[in-house]
C-alpha cells in the first residue's frame, strides 16, 4: 500500500497524473501569450534534440536532421558586412538626401550610433543563445510566445521587403552597366515597378530566382561566394571615396540642414534598414562554429567596417555633387563618377562591382529570412512545412521557394521608397526587442553562459530602445498603416493557427480513471 498522501504512481517513480485545474490555468490566453521557450530547449534543438517540457506535443522533432555548422568568423563577418554595406548605400543617398540634405551625414551618425548600442545587445543575446531565428528567438525566450510571433512577423516583413528593395536597385546598376559597356538599356517596360510606363521589374525578379537557387544548393556553398562578392564590394566603395574626394567641393556642404533637424531624422529613419545585416549576423547562430565567441565578435566586426564605409561614401558623395541632384537619380554613385572623371569606364567599372555587390546583399537577406521562417515553422508558429530540410544539401528547399515567390513578387510590382520605409519600421521594432531582451535574461537567468556583456548595462540598452523609439517616430505616416496591416495579418495567423499548433501547447487533459492511484 502507498504511503499517506502518495500515490500508487509516485511509489513506482512515476509523477503523478496532471491536475486538470493545472492544464486549464496554462491554458489561458494570457498564459499562452505569455510562456517563454526554455534556452535549453533551444539550444538543444540546434543538435536535432527534442527538449521540450513535459506534456507538449512531440510532432515533427525528431527528424534528426539539422543545420550544419560550417560558418567560421570571417565567413559571419562576410555576411554581416555585405547585408548591411550596400543595402542601401548604393542608393539611399538619392532617397535620404532629399529629406536632410548635406545634413544627411548627420543621419548616418545617428543611425549608426543606434546600430552601435544595439550591435552590443545582439552580441550578448547571440552569445548566450547561439540559434537561428535571430530576434525571434531571443524574443521567444525572454518575452514570451506573442511578443516572439509579433518580432517574428516584423522580421518577416523587414528581410522580405528589404531584398526587394535591394534587388530593384540591383536593377538600376544592371541597366547603367548595360548602357556604358554595351550602349543598350533594358526595355523601360520591363525594369520598374507598374506605373504609366513600366509593367513589371524582370531583372529583380531575375536576381531573386538566381540568389534562391545559390541557397538551395547549400549554405556553405553560399557563403563562400558571398566572402568573394564582399571583398569585391568594398574594393569598389573605396574607389569612389577616392574618386569622389578628388571632386569634394566644401560649398557643397551649404546651407548644411536646409530643412531642419526635422529632416535629419526622416533621413536617419529612413536609412536604417541599412543596418539590417547586424540582424543577419544572428540568424546564423545554428550553423556558426564556436558560436558563442564566433557570433560577438562577428557583429562588432561588422558593425566598425560599415560605419567608416558608410560615412566616408555619405561625406564623399554629398561633397562631389549638389544635394539637390539626388532626387530622382537611377544608379547614383555610378553617375556622381562620370560626371567628375568625364569618363565613362570609372562608372562602368563601379556599376559592374555594384551588380556583383547588390547580388551578395540579397543572398544574404534571403538567406536570413528563410532560417527566421525555419525557425517559426520548427517552433509551430508557421506550418512545419517551413522546417522541413533536405537531406541531401542540409537546407528548407520548399521554404526557400516560398520566400523567393514573395520577394520577387514585391520587387516586381513595389516601389523602392516605399520598401525602405517599411524594411525599417521592422528592424527598429526588432533592434527595440532585443535591447529589452538584454535585461529581461539579464534578471530572469543570471548565471546563462554569455561569451560577451554589454557594457554599462543596463543603461546601454535602455538607450539604445530610446533611439530606436525616437527613429519611430521619424518614419512616414503610409509606413505605420503598412505596418498596421502586417500586424492585423500577425492577429488572426497567430490566433487562427499559431496559439493552437504552438510545440509549447499543452496536450489535451486525459480524464483519470477512479483506480489511478491503486497500488
Amino acid at each position: 500500500m502507498a504511503p499517506r498522501g502518495m500515490s500508487g504512481d509516485q511509489t513506482l517513480g512515476h509523477p503523478p497524473p496532471p491536475r486538470r485545474t493545472a492544464v486549464l490555468a496554462s491554458n489561458t490566453l494570457g498564459a499562452r501569450l505569455l510562456r517563454r521557450k526554455p534556452v535549453s530547449t533551444l539550444i538543444a534543438e540546434t543538435e536535432g534534440k527534442d527538449s521540450l517540457p513535459a506534456g507538449a506535443p512531440e510532432e515533427g522533432g525528431r527528424s534528426g536532421i539539422h543545420l550544419r555548422r560550417s560558418i567560421g568568423l570571417w565567413q559571419l563577418s562576410s555576411i554581416g558586412i555585405g547585408a548591411t554595406i550596400g543595402t542601401g548605400i548604393f542608393f539611399v543617398l538619392n532617397t535620404a538626401v532629399p529629406s536632410a540634405g548635406p545634413a544627411v551625414i548627420l543621419s548616418f551618425v545617428i543611425a549608426a550610433v543606434t546600430a552601435g548600442l544595439t550591435a552590443l545587445c545582439y552580441a550578448e543575446m547571440a552569445s548566450a543563445i547561439p540559434v537561428s531565428g535571430s530576434s525571434y528567438s531571443y524574443a521567444y525566450a525572454t518575452l514570451g510566445e506573442g511578443v516572439a510571433f509579433g518580432v517574428g512577423i516584423c522580421l518577416l516583413m523587414e528581410y522580405g521587403v528589404s531584398a526587394s528593395a535591394i534587388a530593384v536597385t540591383w536593377a538600376e546598376y544592371l541597366n547603367k552597366f548595360f548602357d556604358l559597356a554595351f550602349g543598350f538599356k533594358i526595355p523601360e517596360q520591363l525594369s520598374g515597378a507598374p506605373d504609366s510606363t513600366h509593367w513589371f521589374n524582370l531583372p529583380a525578379l531575375l536576381l531573386v530566382a538566381m540568389v534562391c537557387f545559390l541557397l538551395i544548393r547549400g549554405v556553405s556553398e553560399s557563403v563562400k561566394v558571398n566572402a568573394v562578392m564582399v571583398a569585391i564590394k568594398i574594393a569598389i566603395l573605396l574607389m569612389f571615396i577616392c574618386v569622389a574626394l578628388t571632386g569634394f567641393h566644401s560649398g557643397n556642404l551649404t546651407p548644411f540642414m536646409p530643412l531642419g533637424i526635422g529632416g535629419v531624422q526622416v533621413a536617419a529613419s529612413s536609412i536604417f534598414f541599412s543596418f539590417i545585416g547586424l540582424d543577419a549576423v544572428s540568424t546564423a547562430g545554428e550553423e556558426v562554429k564556436n558560436p558563442r565567441r564566433t557570433l560577438p565578435l562577428a557583429i562588432i566586426i561588422s558593425l566598425v567596417v560599415v560605419t567608416l564605409l558608410y560615412i566616408l561614401v555619405a561625406v564623399a558623395g554629398i561633397g562631389a555633387q549638389s544635394w539637390t541632384k539626388f532626387d530622382g537619380q537611377e544608379a547614383g554613385l555610378a553617375q556622381i563618377l562620370q560626371d567628375i572623371t568625364g569618363q565613362s569606364w570609372p562608372a562602368m567599372v563601379f556599376a559592374f562591382g555594384a551588380i556583383v555587390s547588390i547580388f551578395s546583399i540579397t543572398l544574404v537577406v534571403i538567406y536570413g529570412q528563410t532560417r527566421i521562417l525555419y525557425s517559426m515553422g520548427r517552433d509551430g508558429m508557421l506550418p512545419r512545412r517551413f522546417a522541413e530540410l533536405s537531406p541531401r544539401s542540409g537546407t528548407p528547399v520548399w521554404n526557400t521557394l516560398v520566400v523567393g515567390l514573395g520577394v520577387g513578387a514585391l520587387a516586381a510590382f513595389i516601389p523602392l521608397r516605399v520598401l525602405a520605409d517599411i524594411t525599417s519600421l521592422g528592424t527598429l521594432i526588432a533592434f527595440s526587442v532585443v535591447s529589452i531582451g538584454v535585461i529581461v535574461l539579464r534578471r530572469t537567468q543570471p548565471d546563462l553562459p554569455r561569451g560577451f556583456k554589454v557594457p554599462g548595462y543596463p543603461v546601454v540598452p535602455l538607450i539604445s530602445v530610446g533611439f530606436c523609439i525616437y527613429l519611430i517616430t521619424g518614419l512616414h505616416a503610409d509606413t505605420f498603416r503598412a505596418g498596421a496591416i502586417a500586424l492585423a495579418v500577425a492577429v488572426v495567423v497567430y490566433f487562427g493557427y499559431s496559439i493552437k499548433h504552438s510545440r509549447l501547447e499543452p496536450a489535451e487533459p486525459q480524464a483519470v480513471s477512479s483506480d489511478s492511484s491503486a497500488g
